[in-house]
This record gives C-alpha cells, structure tokens and sequence, in this order.
C-alpha cells in the first residue's frame, strides 16, 4: 500500500509538471519582427495587428524593427530564433518570393526555414500610362505596344523590385518589349511619368494624379478592383488573364514551430484583419486584408516563389 501511495503521488506531481509546462499560448510576451525602418505600411499594419493580438490574449505583443539588405537582417534573425511562438516575423513578398531571384547567397531559405501562418494585407499596383500613349484600354495598350517594340519605356522603384518584376511579367505574359528604366524609389520615377520622360509604369502612388487627369489608369494588378479607383478594371477583365501582381505581408515564424502555436494565431489573424477599424485603416494605406489558413499561406507563398523566379529568368535578371 506504501509503494501504491508513492506511485500515486509521483504520477500526481508529474500531472502538475505537465500543465505547468503545457501553458496556454501565448503565456508570456511575443516579439514580432519587421524588417524595415518604423512608418513604413508594413510597420504600421504590424502594429496595428500587434495590438489587437494583445488584446486578444492578453500578452503584449511588441514589434521589433530590424531593418537592413533589403529585408534580409530582420528575416534571418527570425530563421534562427526558437520555433516556440514567441518570435515572429512579418513577412514580405521582396523578402520570401522575389529575393531568391535577386540575391545568390542569401542567409536563409526562405520556405524551408520559415513556418507560415497567415497573410496579413496586400495591395495592387496599377497599370498606369503618361497621356501621350494613345491607348485608353489595356488591350491598345499591348497593341500599341507590339506595334513598336522597345519603343516605350517602363519606370520602377530600381532593380529588382515588385513594380520592376511586374512590369517583365507584363512584358512575358502581354508579348511586349517595353523597356525597363529603373530609379532610385518610386518619387523620382513618378517625376519622369508625369513629365513623359517614360511612358509606362507600375505603381501604387499614382492615384492622385489618376484623379486629376495627369495620368491614365489601364488596369489595376490585383485580383479584385481597388475603391481608389473603382471605374478601373482588373487585368484579368481587361484581357489579360492570369497576370497578377499583389505586394503582400504575412505572419511567419521559425520552421518547426508548434501547429497550435500556428493555429491560434492564425484564427486571431483571421478575425481581426475584417473589423471594420481595421479595414479601415488599411485602406488608408491602399492596403486590403488578406486572410488565409497556415496550409493556404505555404502554397501561396510556394507559387509566389515560383512565379516571380519565372519572371526574373525572362527578363534575364541574374542573382547579385
């Protein structure tokens, strides 16, 4: 009866062992990473998530910014953190999708040494033209374009980039040669659009100029019109299906993180992301929620991959 005795109370100290191990999650503070300065869009809707995850479980949810290479730093930290849920990362389409394709040694691979959780937000460029190109649809656009290859030019941000990739896959998937000019950011590329030094760009800072008739507004790249600009089309309306270009920020974590850990958030993520407040304020900064289930997020991010890779290759752009 003694040894019954000591069995009972060692299994009953190890029941209590296991719950205290086995908290809820999140039972302490989470650390949520961005890889670019304070003030940028990504920043601000990490904040503004943090702080009804917060709400949500009680723990305060604080967003580091780590910035640096291109979104490089900050990601590779996160690759190398513990997978317990307590350090995560907000993800970039440049970060996860473009940057295999830009740069020949990265610090992290990032699928295999990523969990994904959920998308966050997106938003859409639009396919924009100076007023001196004679196409008022997409389709005189290609048209216009195919009868004089290489004769109009295309600006971006600089090499590399979404608005650069998005243009080369309009080229591939259009038939076109519109020439690719790149800048040091999107102000002084809108400053040549306006004055007709290029033709052709896409961009999301352009609404304004749209409104006031400065420019033109073929398509817009997303998979759904934007309210900015709720007279213009898709591209897919417009006639060229398939081709889509959404710059998006997601939720990851470290790879073997706990698919509780993932779950949860996940769940979070997807209620939070449609209050009204919220939507609200992603529209502000031209964003739109864009929610999703872990398994969901890795095979967007897995064709991501592979369709930007594809468009690098095309337009003959080499790892640096």
């Amino acid at each position: 009866m003694h040894i019954i005795r000591r069995l009972l109370a060692a299994f009953g100290a190890a029941l209590i062992m296991g719950a205290a191990v086995a908290q809820p999650y999140p039972s302490k503070g989470v650390r949520i990473v961005v890889a670019y300065p304070p003030g940028g869009a990504t920043d601000i809707v990490t904040r503004l998530l943090a702080e009804h995850l917060a709400r949500a479980t009680g723990q305060p949810f604080v967003v580091e910014n780590r910035p640096g290479a291109g979104g490089l730093i900050g990601s590779d930290a996160v690759a190398k953190a513990a997978p317990d849920g307590y350090t995560l990362l907000m993800g970039v389409v440049s970060s996860h999708a473009i940057a295999p394709s830009a740069y020949e040694n990265m610090p992290y691979d990032p699928v295999a040494d990523f969990t994904p959780i959920s998308l966050a937000a997106g938003t859409s460029f639009f396919i924009t033209v100076h007023p001196s190109v004679p196409a008022q649809t997409l389709a005189e656009l290609v048209q216009h374009a195919r009868a004089r290859p290489g004769a109009l030019n295309f600006g971006s941000s600089g090499k590399g980039t979404t608005p650069h990739l998005a243009g080369e896959l309009f080229n591939s998937m259009a038939r076109v040669n519109i020439q690719h000019v790149p800048y040091r950011g999107s102000a002084p590329m809108l400053t040549d659009l306006l004055s007709g030094q290029i033709q052709v760009a896409f961009d999301n800072t352009v609404v304004a100029h749209v409104r006031a008739g400065r420019l033109r507004a073929l398509a817009t790249t997303g998979p759904r019109r934007v309210t900015a600009l709720p007279d213009v089309p898709t591209a897919a309306e417009a006639g060229l299906a398939g081709y889509e270009v959404v710059t998006w920020m997601g939720m990851m974590g470290p790879r073997g993180l706990p698919a509780a850990v993932s779950a949860r958030i996940a769940g979070e993520m997807a209620r939070i992301m449609v209050l009204p407040e919220v939507v609200e304020r992603l529209a502000t900064l031209g964003f739109q929620p864009m929610t999703s289930s872990p398994a969901q997020f890795a095979e967007y991010l897995s064709a991501e991959r592979a369709k930007w890779a594809k468009a690098a290759r095309d337009a003959g752009i080499e790892p640096e």
